[in-house]
Order: structure tokens, then sequence, then C-alpha cells
């Protein structure tokens, strides 16, 4: 099952599989997601998040991290949400941020390929995770780099890709070769480079609802916000010091239901104005180490949007 899609999509005969596994969508109900191990999570200078806080000596307290993130586990489970894991790898410290390793389309999962020589071994768990699941792959990234936070789906049908370039995490080829794939499925997509200091894409844009994203436009490019609207996408806005504080960085659960992080203040109190109803864990631990709860799961079933 694992190599039929890849097989399809060359043959030009990509075959969705939301009937099984996939998703269309980061905002239709979320069944099944991956989360990545925190056993053996610690900080690295790895993006800008990160290195501020070995720069400001924060202290990393590994049994604080451990309690936050079965906080998290705790909050998918009470929001009837299957979760899976990826099997923990003593080589790999920042394993919990399984985003970044795969992306899930309709057609099966797409492995990436990791920038930061400590991180690439996550390829390699990652399709071992979706074997022992049955999951298809789609193809692998073999031009340049990507990471799964650079691929951000907007809507059923389109998808917006960054890429930071060659001091960053997601290169041009690597952005370009996934784009060409999407484009091929009849899927429009939206490439943008950004600034390497922001990381992925999805610390400034995410999706919490149909028509409805949260985005930091002090951060985003105007061409991303005006691409959104043509699409009559409301936006909530996110303060910049909250988003750099991972507060953009949330998962929609589906049916008006979000999780985000305890300092996600602002996106919390307009939410719940509108009728959402909030997970909001204390993360504080895991996010100064440079991802958020986006960055920390991986879509494995969500129905159709």
């Amino acid at each position: 099952m694992a190599g039929f899609s890849l097989r399809a999509r060359r043959e030009g005969r990509g075959t969705p599989v939301l009937n099984t596994w996939g998703a269309n969508s980061d905002y239709g109900t979320l069944r099944s997601v991956l989360l990545g191990p925190i056993e053996n999570y610690k900080w690295l200078q790895t993006s800008s998040l990160s290195k501020k806080s070995i720069r400001r000596g924060v202290q990393f307290d590994p049994k604080v991290a451990q309690a936050q993130h079965a906080e998290m586990v705790d909050a998918y489970r009470s929001a009837d949400v299957e979760v899976h894991f990826h099997k923990p790898d003593p080589h790999l410290p920042y394993q919990v941020y399984a985003r970044d390793s795969s992306v899930m389309t309709p057609m099966g999962a797409i492995i990436t390929h990791m920038a930061q020589p400590w991180r690439r071994g996550e390829n390699f768990r990652a399709i071992e995770t979706y074997h022992d699941l049955g999951i298809p792959i789609y193809d692998y990234v073999t031009a340049g780099t990507f990471e799964g936070g650079d691929f951000n789906v907007i809507e059923p049908g389109a998808v917006l890709i960054g890429w930071e370039g060659p001091e960053g995490r997601s290169s041009e080829e690597g952005a370009r070769q996934i784009a060409g794939w999407m484009e091929a499925e009849g899927w429009e997509v939206m490439l943008m480079d950004i600034d390497p200091y922001y990381v992925h894409i999805d610390l400034m844009v995410v999706m919490l609802a149909p028509k409805l994203a949260a985005v930091c436009l002090e951060c985003t490019d105007p061409k991303i916000v005006d691409w959104l609207k043509s699409k009559r996408i409301e936006i909530i806005e996110v303060p910049f010091q909250e988003t750099m504080a991972l507060g953009c960085n949330v998962v929609a659960l589906g049916e008006d239901r979000v999780l985000l992080p305890a300092a996600s203040k602002t996106l919390k109190e307009k939410l719940k104005a509108l009728g959402f109803t909030i997970y909001d864990p204390e993360l504080d631990m895991i996010t100064q180490g440079g991802g958020g709860v986006h960055c920390m799961c991986q879509s494995l079933i969500r129905d159709p949007g």
C-alpha cells in the first residue's frame, strides 16, 4: 500500500485516499493525529526562537516539558482525536516536531528533506511510521530541502507553500518540487519566500475554520494577505509579540474547536467571542525551543473540507 500512491502519481493517476487516511484541509474535523515523542527533546540552536532562549540563559527542564506534552496529548484525546506517535530515537532531539518530517495530502504522505544535520534522521522514522500505519507515501522530496511547516493547506484545492532560501530550512528547489506535484493534481499553489527569522510559513498563517484564518499582519507578506482575501477568507489578526511566542501556530480541531498554547491570549479571546471551544495547555517549556502546537502535529485523518 505504501508504494501504490507513488506509482500512481508517476503515472499521472494520483488517487485520493480520504476514505481511509489523508486530509484535504487543515480545518476539517480532526480524527487522527501524528505526534512526536518528547523523551529526547532538548533545546538546540535550531531557529531564531530557540537561539533567543539559549542566549538569554533560559533553563530547559525536561520534566516540565514532558508534563506539558502529556497535557497536550490529553487535550487531543478529550477532543476525541486518535493519537499516534513516532517511535522515540535518542539521536533525534527535535523529533517532537512531527509536522516537519512529512506532509499529509489527500493522496497520501509526502516525506520531506530536513535541512539541519541533527534532524535529517527524522525522515527515516517518518517512513517507518507511515509504513506501520499502512498509510500510502505519495513521494519524497529530493530537490533541495523542505520542511512540513512550510506546507499550509488553506482550503481544499489551494495550498500556501513557503521557502526561506540557503539560510533557512526550506529551499526554493524543494518548495518548487512539491508545488509541481500539487499543481499536477489540479491544486492552486501560492508560492512565497519568507524571512528565515520566521522559520516556517505556519508561524504567521494558520487556518482556524472554513474561510477563517489567524494571521500576523505585521510579518506576513501583503501578497499572501491579498491572496487570502481574494478567497473571501476572514482574517483574525494576531499581534507580533504573541506570534513570535508561537501564538499564531495553532491547530484547528474542526467543529469550531481550536488547540492553542496558553500564551496565545489575544487569539483565544477573539475565538471565544466567536463561540469557539478552546483547548489551551501550557507549553512554554516546549515552544521556547522553537515550535508550537501546529509544529508538533501532523494530521493523519480529517473529514473532507
